[in-house]
C-alpha cells in the first residue's frame, strides 16, 4: 500500500525535468496522476512509464498561460478520478526573453508573469475548492534558488520565483483554516534533460565549475527534487505549510567570498574549463 493511494495529482510541466520525476514519484506511491504540459510527445512517453511501472497516468495539453485551460486541468482531474489532492506547479518555459529593466519588453514581462505567477494563483483558485469539500489538500510550487538570491540580466525570473515564495506564504495563511497546505522548493541547478543539452552536452568541460559552487560538490538531479514534492504532498509533512524549502545541495548558504576562491582555484588547477562567455 503506498501513502498516497486513493489521491489525485496534477502536474504542470510534468512530461521531462522536475515535473516528469515528480510525476513517477507521486505515481509509484499510489497517487493518480495528471500529467498537463506543452508537449503531448513528452508526456505521453511520461505517462507510459509509469503505466509500465504499475502506476496510473493520464495526460492533457495544458498551456498554463491561458486561464481557461488552468480551470479545465483542474475539472478534469475531477472528472477522472473524483477528486483532488494535489497541485504542483511546476510548468516554466526556458524560451522566455530576460534582460533588466532597461532591456526587458514589456510584453515578455507579462507572458512571464501568466506564466508562472498567474497560473500559480489560478491553479489554488480553482484547485482550492475541490480540495475543500475533501478536508484538504496539498499546493506545491517550485520556486528556485534564483528566488532567494538573484543574478544579473535575470529580472523577470527572478521576481517570478521570488513572487512564488510570497505566494506561498500568503496562501498558505488563507487557506490553511480549510485543510490546506501550501509550500514551495528552491531548487539549485537541476541536470534536467532541457540542462544537459543546454550547458553540458555541449561543454562538459564546466561541469566541474558548477559542481565547484556547491557545498556537496555535485548539481542536483530531478529525482532530488521529486523527493522533497513527494515529502510535501505526503502525511508525514501535515504540520508544514508556507515554507520555502532550498533543495539547492547548499548552494544558498555560501558567502559569496569564500565561494569566489574556491572557484578561483579550482580554475587555476583546470585549466580545461571552458568558462561561458
Amino acid at each position: 500500500m503506498g501513502t498516497l493511494d486513493n489521491r489525485v495529482a496534477i502536474v504542470t510541466g510534468g512530461a521531462q525535468g522536475i515535473g516528469g520525476a515528480s510525476a513517477r514519484k507521486l505515481a509509484a506511491d499510489g497517487a493518480r496522476v495528471l500529467i498537463a504540459d506543452v508537449d503531448m510527445d513528452a508526456a505521453a512517453e511520461n505517462a507510459e512509464r509509469i503505466r509500465s511501472a504499475g502506476g496510473v497516468a493520464e495526460m492533457l495539453e495544458v498551456d498554463i498561460t491561458q486561464p481557461a485551460q488552468i480551470s479545465g486541468m483542474i475539472e478534469r482531474a475531477v472528472e477522472l478520478w473524483g477528486r483532488l489532492d494535489i497541485l504542483v506547479n511546476n510548468a516554466w518555459s526556458r524560451k522566455e526573453q530576460d534582460g533588466s529593466a532597461l532591456t526587458l519588453t514589456e510584453a515578455a514581462w507579462d507572458h512571464a508573469m501568466s506564466l508562472v505567477l498567474k497560473s500559480v494563483f489560478l491553479g489554488a483558485k480553482y484547485a482550492a475548492p475541490h480540495m475543500k469539500k475533501q478536508g484538504g489538500g496539498a499546493i506545491v510550487s517550485i520556486s528556485s534558488a534564483h528566488g532567494l538570491m538573484v543574478a544579473q540580466g535575470k529580472m523577470a525570473y527572478e521576481v517570478n520565483k521570488a513572487g512564488v515564495i510570497a505566494l506561498t506564504r500568503q496562501m498558505a495563511t488563507d487557506l490553511g483554516p480549510l485543510g490546506i497546505r501550501v509550500n514551495a522548493i528552491c531548487p539549485g541547478h537541476i541536470v534536467t534533460e532541457h540542462m544537459q543539452a543546454r550547458f553540458w552536452d555541449h561543454n562538459p568541460t564546466m561541469r566541474p565549475f558548477f559542481e565547484a559552487q556547491y557545498p556537496m560538490r555535485r548539481v542536483g538531479k530531478p529525482e532530488d527534487i521529486a523527493a522533497a514534492v513527494h515529502f510535501l504532498c505526503t502525511d508525514a509533512a501535515s504540520f508544514i505549510t508556507g515554507v520555502a524549502l532550498p533543495v539547492d545541495g547548499g548552494l544558498t548558504i555560501q558567502l559569496q567570498e569564500d565561494l569566489g576562491l574556491s572557484l578561483a582555484r579550482l580554475v587555476r588547477a583546470h585549466p580545461e574549463i571552458q568558462l561561458p562567455e
